[in-house]
């Protein structure tokens, strides 16, 4: 993100307030949600609450974004979810960013101006590789909670029936309870197939499972209080949810460097 673009990106725009174009919450909600559809106005006061952007308010209090506002959530969200980054090291980058220096992460470093962020749908569509083999399969893309039924996983995963069995019979891969699957089952799939062709089997994939499935309860174990304070504070779970999944990730890539680097015990 060059100067004149974090400039832009930050809470304070190039242009003054008096040009830039005042934006309500709801309108903001409205753009965000083109690439980005799960965002709600509880999540965008979130991220304000917690500094990352800070609008400008009414005399009668009402919030005033700009478009630097708007580019600004779009990093953070896009940083958030494709990157697995917690807020923490999100701010760090946006007050890089705020200091005149380049965004650190990846595709976003050169800002929105060179393209909007990718949906959850998309993003799956690079996880899941091509599509072709069929047609309808094409507007996962459009449908951002899409439902695959088991061909379509075959082909968007690029794997075969007996595979697919396989990661079900050890319980890495389930249909809901309506038969279809969704799209974290494609990219388990996906990335068992990736790793079949190393030989790993799914069976050999199973302690992966229980791991998640202890690690998930102990992020349960922190927001289920948050989620008993009632509806309003379910936006708020969310994001400690995500936070929490975001540092377990590292843990376990800090971990996994570590028992490589240390050698069989």
């Amino acid at each position: 993100m060059s100067a004149a673009a974090g400039g832009h990106a930050a809470g304070n725009p190039g242009a003054s307030g008096a040009q830039a174009r005042a934006m309500s919450i709801g309108a903001v909600l409205e753009l965000l949600r083109q690439d980005f559809p799960d965002i709600s106005i509880s999540k965008i006061r979130y991220l304000e609450d917690q500094g990352l952007v800070e609008p400008e308010r009414t005399a009668a209090g009402y919030r005033k974004f700009t478009p630097g506002h708007v580019d600004r959530l779009r990093y953070v969200l896009g940083v958030q979810r494709d990157h697995y980054m917690p807020l923490r090291v999100i701010r760090e980058h946006l007050d890089a960013v705020d200091r005149g220096l380049e965004a650190p992460v990846g595709p976003y470093g050169a800002g929105v101006a060179q393209g909007p962020f990718r949906s959850s749908t998309q993003h799956l569509v690079s996880l899941v590789g091509p599509m072709e083999a069929d047609p309808e399969l094409r507007e996962v893309q459009y449908e951002p909670r899409r439902r695959f039924s088991r061909g379509q996983l075959l082909v968007a995963a690029e794997i075969d029936a007996g595979m697919l069995a396989d990661l079900e019979s050890h319980g890495l891969v389930s249909a809901r309870p309506a038969g279809h699957f969704d799209a974290d089952a494609v990219a388990v799939a996906r990335v068992a197939g990736e790793l079949a062709a190393f030989g790993l089997e799914p069976r050999h994939l199973r302690s992966f499972r229980t791991a998640a499935d202890r690690e998930a309860g102990l992020i349960e174990q922190v927001t289920s209080p948050l989620r008993r304070r009632g509806e309003g504070h379910a936006a708020q779970a969310e994001d400690v949810a995500e936070e929490l999944t975001a540092l377990v990730v590292q843990l376990h890539a800090a971990l996994l460097r570590a028992a490589l680097e240390r050698g069989p015990s």
